[in-house]
């Protein structure tokens, strides 16, 4: 705790403060605590900081749990080790192997040397001194004329402008290699390698007068280049001219995009610091910025500081005996040392004068760092347990999934983001329509980019780019197109074609279109804006664009409105099913049907060759589009993506049997945030067969979303079929007049909160760099009446908020 260090219980390898340790004794009846303490001695001469510190209690929780960096290099520390017996709190020092057994040394010894979230060595301390190359002194230049620009370069062999690199022996400027996040390029530079054997490149935009970044093809790894400035200045480049122009964070977020991360975050702008409660930064891991974004904005959202923090005695007296592995624990603690103040203090007088005295102006962070709640919440997470940058969206519905999963009470915090849209899809021939109902937490905004109002200015860019590129001269000033937010709207609410629709009224493929509305409108509403496409070689890429974003909003306009008047709805018949199948098997019988169903492997092909040209394992590609229904190259993408890591991602596709597609297929194709409610694929399957909806729900519900044992269970309980009623018509559903009333979707069914759809902005999340999978998030929200941003550990009052420029949008309901 903040004065007596951390008490770990030797029964469970668990730590606790002081103020916990006594509770932990008589809830466990546990008396063996192993007593740990952390003292400074001295600075170290050199280290950065203010004066010699005192000699104080290391405070090893405190600084766990805040900024305080255990591992620093400013100072050296003495460690000190206690056992402690309750409940007379008898103390032996450790080490001690005359009076203790030899088990009780062996446990400690291994605690004191076990690894934990907080002990993963820095990022930084495995980064490997550069040797010198061995082709740097001898290396041959041809002199063959070649002058190189100061900026303006281009890749000779694609065109690429980003992640480019210079050849030291003819000159030759080529891209760099390709990453599956779509950044860097073409790979033409190594290839020019295996053609010529020449050794050296240099990466442009990383020359300064101090170096630049070698990298040695024959030794295959980043060099040192002691003659650089000489192999630089043959082909023309004055290293003391250069500047750097990449940010450091990834090879493609370069000079164009240096505007953006400038006005995100405010740069230029001296900003004041806040301190206090719901002003505390969070420390970034390492590419952990998303995470620290979006539990900024949860915990700034009252249902949910009530719910966990609200409710801290509560979930810490039940908590198991493990809560390091308990959700509602972890949560609890991370919005306690978000909302409580402890780790956002002002710096006291004594410490100002002492940076004025030394010039040292730096702005005190505190803050904490969220190991242990990373490290918890993304350890069924292939990808949010790694180190690389991730969607912040895809992490918001990653914590919703897991709120619903893990009750902390009566209420469900992330009911204030739940909705239902009502998806209506019309048969362009006979003009029929079906009408069906999804729970969602997110709306997303098309980017109407046709709709551009400053499309005169955009031409005009263009057209300089390319005169620039041309005549190998600094590229111009970037525009931003100008997009009305009132144009994503429009965009939103209009059809849209659906690919290979099935009309039951002609019984033949067709035409057919669909249009989304807002059945219910959630306390809550979070806008995402889809500025991450592809582009027409199928390399994600973002849309830079402005966005004129309301401070109040108003979507009544998009209330859902049912079944109207003079429509036919399309009749209730089953399409033909095309079942995978077992190739060794060939046939499937369904019992419950009697009779067989010939199955054929469907596999778009045009799909698989778009992303195998991508540089994907072709098998890999297979699955990918199998296991995505055919939707696309795009939907394929995203699906290797979230597997590229499995170890059998490029092994052949292997089709499982009717029954195990439908038990694997819950978790491929389920509904986030809703692990008590089936695949929508499967239930759609049985009502198509002429079946109610809420039998099919319930019906899957109870075999585990397998489809052919639900279709016995349907076929073994005739009278099920008779009774059957919707619980709920969501296509009559009534405006009620209050808002906040409860509306259930069956006894076990998402609980949806309908309100007005007027709107106003508290929050939002932006986003710097070419693609979701790099660069930084910056988080912006509005308390007590004046905006705040939260960089991380920096936590300021915002001069310039940026709303045209956010990727997450938060809205609450203006009470009506």
């Amino acid at each position: 705790d903040s004065e007596g260090g951390l008490y770990v219980c030797m029964n469970t390898f668990l730590g606790f403060g002081r103020e916990h340790i006594e509770r932990h004794y008589r809830k466990t009846g546990q008396c063996v605590y192993l007593h740990l303490k952390r003292r400074v001695i001295e600075k170290v001469p050199g280290a950065s900081g203010g004066a010699l510190p005192k000699r104080r209690n290391a405070k090893l929780f405190l600084d766990l749990e805040t900024n305080g960096d255990v591992n620093s290099d400013d100072f050296e520390y003495e460690d000190e080790a206690k056992l402690v017996i309750f409940p007379d709190h008898y103390e032996i020092s450790l080490p001690n192997i005359e009076e203790l057994p030899a088990l009780v040394t062996i446990a400690c010894d291994a605690l004191l040397s076990a690894k934990s979230p907080y002990r993963k060595p820095d990022p930084d301390s495995w980064e490997e001194e550069l040797q010198a190359s061995k082709h740097a002194k001898a290396l041959v230049q041809l002199d063959n004329g070649v002058r190189i620009p100061p900026s303006g370069w281009k890749c000779s062999k694609c065109d690429l402008r980003e992640n480019l690199w210079l050849n030291l022996t003819d000159g030759s400027v080529l891209c760099g290699k390709w990453f599956f996040d779509g950044s860097g390029g073409n790979g033409h530079a190594v290839e020019h390698y295996k053609e010529t054997g020449y050794p050296l490149a240099v990466k442009l935009g990383t020359i300064t007068p101090d170096g630049a970044d070698v990298y040695s093809f024959d030794e295959e790894e980043p060099v040192l280049d002691p003659h650089i400035a000489k192999h630089l200045a043959h082909f023309g480049i004055d290293m003391l001219q250069m500047q750097v122009t990449e940010n450091g964070l990834r090879h493609n977020d370069i000079k164009p995009r240096v505007s953006e991360w400038e006005v995100i975050q405010e740069a230029g702008v001296k900003l004041k610091p806040m301190y206090g409660p719901g002003y505390t930064g969070m420390k970034n891991l390492g590419n952990s910025c998303y995470l620290s974004a979006v539990m900024q904005a949860i915990f700034s959202i009252p249902e949910f500081q009530r719910a966990y923090v609200g409710n801290l005695p509560r979930i810490f007296d039940y908590s198991p005996l493990d809560p390091t592995q308990d959700f509602n624990t972890q949560m609890t603690k991370l919005g306690h040392g978000l909302l409580s103040g402890q780790y956002s203090k002002p710096p006291m007088k004594s410490e100002l004068i002492e940076q004025v005295m030394k010039e040292e102006h730096k702005p005190q962070h505190n803050g904490i760092s969220p190991q242990m709640f990373k490290a918890f919440i993304s350890k069924v997470h292939p990808e949010f347990s790694s180190n690389r940058q991730q969607d912040a969206q895809e992490f918001f519905l990653h914590l919703i999934n897991l709120v619903e999963r893990n009750p902390v009470g009566s209420e469900n915090p992330s009911d204030v983001f739940r909705f239902l849209v009502e998806e209506r899809t019309q048969c362009c021939q006979s003009r029929k329509v079906r009408y069906t109902a999804r729970v969602d937490y997110i709306m997303q905004l098309p980017v109407a980019m046709e709709a551009a109002t400053n499309k005169d200015e955009l031409i005009a860019y263009e057209l300089k780019r390319r005169e620039a590129e041309a005549a190998r001269r600094p590229p111009p000033e970037l525009v931003r197109a100008k997009i009305p937010f009132s144009a994503c709207l429009q965009a939103f609410s209009e059809p849209s074609n659906v690919e290979d629709f099935w009309s039951s009224a002609l019984q033949a493929k067709s035409a057919g279109v669909k249009t989304s509305r807002f059945a219910s409108f959630p306390e809550y509403l979070v806008v995402q804006i889809k500025k991450f496409t592809f582009g027409l070689d199928w390399i994600p890429k973002k849309l830079d664009v402005s966005i004129d974003m309301p401070d109040f909003l108003d979507i009544n306009h998009l209330r859902a409105r049912g079944l109207q008047p003079g429509e036919e709805e399309l009749p209730d018949i089953a399409p033909p099913i095309i079942i995978p199948h077992d190739p060794k098997v060939g046939e499937i019988r369904l019992s419950c049907f009697r009779r067989s169903f010939l199955v054929a492997l469907d596999v778009d092909e045009s799909s698989v060759m778009q992303l195998a040209e991508m540089g994907f394992p072709l098998e890999a590609c297979r699955k990918a589009v199998y296991y995505t229904g055919n939707l696309g190259a795009e939907v394929a993408f995203n699906w290797i993506i979230a597997h590229m890591e499995e170890p059998d991602f490029a092994e052949p596709l292997v089709i499982p049997a009717f029954g195990e597609v439908a038990s694997s297929g819950a978790a491929a194709f389920g509904a986030v945030g809703l692990d008590n409610q089936p695949p929508e694929e499967m239930v759609a399957i049985i009502i198509s067969m002429g079946f109610q909806r809420n039998l099919a729900i319930q019906a899957l519900k109870a075999t585990n979303s397998n489809l052919e044992r639900a279709l016995e269970w349907i076929f073994s309980r005739p009278e099920l079929e008779e009774e059957s009623e919707p619980a709920l018509d969501m296509m009559n559903m009534t405006n009620n007049a209050n808002a906040n009333i409860l509306t259930e979707t069956g006894s076990e069914g998402p609980r949806i909160k309908d309100g007005s759809g007027r709107y106003e902005l508290f929050g939002f999340i932006s986003h710097m760099g070419t693609s979701t999978m790099s660069g930084h998030y910056v988080c912006h929200l509005k308390k007590e009446g004046r905006w705040v941003i939260y960089n991380d550990l920096r936590v300021c009052a915002s001069e310039r908020p940026p709303k045209d420029l956010g990727y997450i949008y938060f809205y609450h309901r203006i009470p009506s």
